[in-house]
């Protein structure tokens, strides 16, 4: 492999997103298959001090772009500068993190390049010199080989795919500041704020995710409130299911997801969805509570090392993907299992 391999980190206001170091992580793993130095990019405002903690991960070159420009993430102005960069260090690779802003800068960064792109990947090496890749195809039912024939190589690695690599504070280095590309006059998209809509615990980071389906309405005990209408009465019973599910996920310090029916049933908003769609997860932990195991949905929670599913319905598809399967009513099962771990956990 000739070239070095350029690691793009996703950040917020100067904080890394942790996926953003797992592809640092798999850059490492790509530089010990086939060699090539590591160099990293940082672009945004508070870059700089991001651009010198990385060289504690083993990093040889680090750069970063402090321009107004480039104060908040729109997708013009920070590919310009990945390829500015790249081109510059004759980079073989480029490796994004799949994240929101992860994928739809490896696209554009990819078209402005003319590189090839492998997205999601889950293991990386090289082989006679290209780049062999790993990535789920078909819903994540198999495992695609796939190698490269494009330079770059444009990469986006699954949350959670590759280990962080280990911190040496004793590692410094001095970052190297690259210039933006596009002038604002030219940059048609303008960010007028943000605000935050995901609250506790973010569903890409957590180690545990608990998710509620449709079923998480079908709890005929609970009488709404009156003068609602049939449709209103189902959200409302939906809205307690999740609220049983947020005690159990608050409780192991766990986040809530959702499948897309739940989502588009108004049980609960978009940013909780788990899926092809969604959100694509890989917890330690993944517990379906109500859901039946769509192909959309496994799609996004596959990967989970384990999987619990509980269910009225001992054929739904989900139990051929769990590991431990209850078949059951979530509103016995759940506070049953709150209740244990209040015990266990001495909370």
């Amino acid at each position: 492999m000739n070239g070095k391999i350029l690691v793009i980190i996703d950040h917020f206001k100067g904080e890394a997103l942790p996926a953003s170091w797992e592809a640092v992580g798999a850059a490492s793993e790509l530089a010990r298959s086939g060699g090539g130095q590591i160099a990293v990019l940082v672009l945004g405002a508070e870059s700089k001090p991001l651009a010198e903690q990385v060289f504690q991960f083993g990093v040889q070159e680090a750069y970063y772009c402090d321009d107004p420009t480039l104060t908040d993430y729109r997708p013009s102005p920070y590919a310009a500068v990945v390829a500015s960069v790249a081109r510059k260090l004759s980079a073989a690779v480029l490796l994004f993190p799949t994240t929101v802003r992860g994928r739809e800068l490896a696209a554009l960064s990819a078209v402005e390049l003319g590189g090839g792109v492998m997205p999601d990947v889950t293991e990386l090496e090289v082989s006679d010199g290209k780049i062999l890749a790993t990535r789920p195809v078909y819903a994540g039912k198999l495992l695609a080989r796939v190698v490269c024939e494009a330079t770059p190589a444009v990469i986006t690695t699954r949350v959670r795919a590759f280990k962080k690599p280990a911190a040496d504070p004793a590692h410094g280095g001095e970052p190297v500041r690259v210039e933006a590309v596009i002038p604002e006059e030219d940059i048609r998209v303008k960010v007028a704020g943000y605000t935050r809509s995901e609250t506790g615990v973010s569903l890409s980071d957590a180690n545990v995710i608990i998710s509620g389906g449709r079923g998480v309405s079908n709890n005929p005990e609970l009488s709404p409130p009156a003068g609602m209408d049939e449709k209103q009465a189902e959200i409302w019973r939906a809205q307690q299911g999740f609220k049983m599910i947020g005690e159990l996920a608050a409780l192991l310090g766990a986040a809530v997801g959702a499948s897309r029916a739940a989502v588009d049933a108004g049980y609960i908003p978009y940013e909780h969805q788990v899926g092809q769609t969604g959100k694509i997860v890989s917890p330690d932990l993944y517990i379906a509570c109500g859901i039946s195991g769509a192909i959309q949905h496994l799609a996004g929670m596959r990967s989970s090392k384990v999987i619990v599913a509980i269910n009225k319905d001992p054929e739904a598809p989900i139990f051929k993907l769990a590991r431990f399967g209850v078949v059951g009513d979530i509103y016995k099962i759940v506070p049953a299992l709150t209740d244990e771990f209040h015990k266990r956990l001495g909370k």
